[in-house]
C-alpha cells in the first residue's frame, strides 16, 4: 500500500501494489499499522457496502458530528466512482476545499477520509460496489450533510446527476 498525500491534509489516496506472476497477483488491501502512522486513531469498528445501480447517481455529502465523527477508508470493489473528500474544518487553511478520485475495480484505489471532512461520490458506471471500513458507529442524532450542488463547494463531478435520495437533495446550502 502506498498513501499519497492530497492537498487537504490528511486525505490520502492509497494505492494497492499488486505482486504477480502467471497466476494472477496478490495484494494488502487494509495495514492497520500503516494507516496508524497517518492517522494514530484509526481503528475500525464496521465494514459496509452500498450498491448503486445508476449511472451519474450521487451518494452524499455525509458527515458524521462530534462524539461520532468518523473516518473512513474507501474502496469500488465493482465499477467506478468519482469519490469526493470536502474539508468542513473551520480551522484548517483548506477548509470547504474539495478533492476527487476516480476509484474503480481496475486501478484498485482507496480513499482515507478523515474526522472532519464530509464524503460523497458519484457513480460513473452501471452497478457499483461500494465498500467502507469505517472507525465509528452509526449514530442517526449525530448525522450531518452537505448538499452536493452547493455553490459554496463548486464541486466539479463528472457527470449530470441522474439520481439522489430526497435526503441529500435537501440538506441545507452552506452560506456563501
Amino acid at each position: 500500500m502506498q498513501l499519497v498525500p492530497t492537498q487537504i491534509a490528511d486525505v490520502f489516496l492509497i494505492r494497492l501494489v499488486p505482486i504477480g506472476d502467471a497466476r494472477g497477483y496478490f495484494l494488502r488491501v487494509f495495514d492497520l499499522p500503516l494507516l496508524q502512522e497517518v492517522n494514530p486513531s484509526f481503528t475500525v469498528l464496521r465494514v459496509s457496502r452500498s450498491f448503486t445501480r445508476t449511472k451519474g447517481a450521487i451518494r452524499g455529502l455525509h458527515f458524521q458530528h462530534a462524539p461520532r465523527a468518523e473516518d473512513k477508508l474507501v474502496q469500488c470493489i465493482r465499477g467506478a466512482i468519482f469519490d469526493v473528500a470536502v474539508d468542513i474544518r473551520p480551522e484548517s487553511p483548506t477548509y470547504r476545499q474539495w478533492v476527487g478520485f476516480e476509484l474503480s475495480a481496475e486501478n484498485q484505489e482507496m480513499l482515507l477520509v478523515p474526522k472532519g471532512c464530509a464524503h460523497g461520490f458519484q457513480t460513473l458506471t452501471e452497478d457499483c460496489l461500494i465498500e467502507y471500513f469505517v472507525t465509528e458507529a452509526y449514530s442517526p442524532q449525530h448525522e450531518g450533510g452537505m448538499r452536493w450542488d452547493d455553490p459554496a463547494l463548486a464541486i466539479e463531478w463528472p457527470l449530470t446527476c441522474t439520481l439522489t435520495s430526497e435526503k441529500d437533495a435537501a440538506w441545507p446550502l452552506l452560506a456563501p
